[in-house]
């Protein structure tokens, strides 16, 4: 009898308040789906840190013609100085942090270059001698760049040593301020959700003030007399958590999975797994919301 009657109340207070319900269900839906763009954001950055940079390398690249470095004053890398750049890299004192040790020429170098930029009319320019040779490293862990750079930097015939990973940089940090940009939006989202969600309830206790007020005259209990309202703003707020949710699977699936995955495959993307990953989250953040409205409306609104 007690569950149907607290039913019936959610019903009518839902009803009553139609607006506003709904209100609450845009609101809640647009600032979680906020939120979860920036979960998946993150994950987003992790997916392709672990594989960009487990297949980063450091490039050691030598001497060409006519480089203005300091370690170049003797002109293009001598094959003297070519052999100790890689003895010092065969060294067994950083033998634990290299993996392999490629030598790319200048011929090869010069072949990848027209390659890559077949399409683009300057490239044409180029010759053999304006590339430089190099040495491609693969580490055994990309984060000890720093060992392999202090044993070649500085001597003669090398012009630059160069960790791929810090080209990944810059791409890296404009994710993470657009994460931050989704967060702050999302932030004052939700602040907007709380006050609506506030505003619903006590409007619903409100316009119930007579029949909270026979219920405790007749010694219903205060849990007994809130709980309706408190699970009206539940349920609004869980109905926007799963529209976010529904909305981020279908952009994932969709707009990430179907279309960018077909276009630039290279890049390990989020699927709908990690969105249903990030789903609980969600929907526990919105009954986080109607639980702080609840308490900061309730204690006062149904008080006779």
């Amino acid at each position: 009898m007690r569950v149907q009657f607290i039913l019936s109340e959610i019903g009518q207070g839902l009803r009553r308040n139609l607006s506003m319900t709904v209100s609450v269900i845009l609101v809640t839906f647009v600032s979680l789906t906020f939120v979860g763009s920036a979960a998946l954001l993150q994950l987003q950055i992790g997916k392709m840190k672990d594989d960009w940079y487990d297949k980063a390398e450091v490039s050691v690249f030598l001497c060409p013609q006519n480089s203005s470095e300091p370690t170049c004053a003797g002109g293009e890398v001598t094959d003297e100085q070519r052999a100790e750049i890689r003895a010092a890299l065969d060294a067994p004192e950083i033998g634990p942090f290299v993996e392999t040790v490629y030598e790319e020429s200048k011929e090869e170098a010069f072949a990848s270059f027209q390659e890559q930029f077949a399409d683009q009319f300057w490239a044409s320019a180029a010759t053999v001698d304006d590339m430089n040779s190099s040495y491609r490293i693969k580490l055994t862990d990309p984060e000890k760049y720093q060992v392999v750079a202090d044993v070649v930097s500085g001597r003669p015939g090398v012009e630059e040593v160069q960790d791929q990973r810090r080209l990944f940089d810059k791409l890296f940090l404009v994710l993470n301020r657009a994460t931050l940009l989704a967060g702050g939006l999302a932030a004052v989202m939700l602040l907007a959700a709380v006050l609506l969600i506030t505003t619903t309830i006590r409007l619903s206790a409100l316009s119930r003030r007579r029949e909270t007020g026979i219920m405790k005259l007749v010694g219903a209990s205060t849990i007994f007399i809130q709980l309706p309202f408190m699970l009206e703003g539940a349920i609004a707020a869980t109905v926007g958590a799963l529209l976010a949710v529904g909305g981020l699977w279908l952009g994932v699936e969709y707009l990430v999975s179907d279309w960018l995955g077909s276009s630039v495959g290279w890049i390990p993307y989020v699927s709908t797994a990690d969105v249903l990953t990030v789903a609980p989250a969600l929907v526990a953040v919105a009954i986080l919301l109607a639980a702080i409205s609840s308490l900061v409306t309730l204690s006062r609104y149904t008080k006779v």
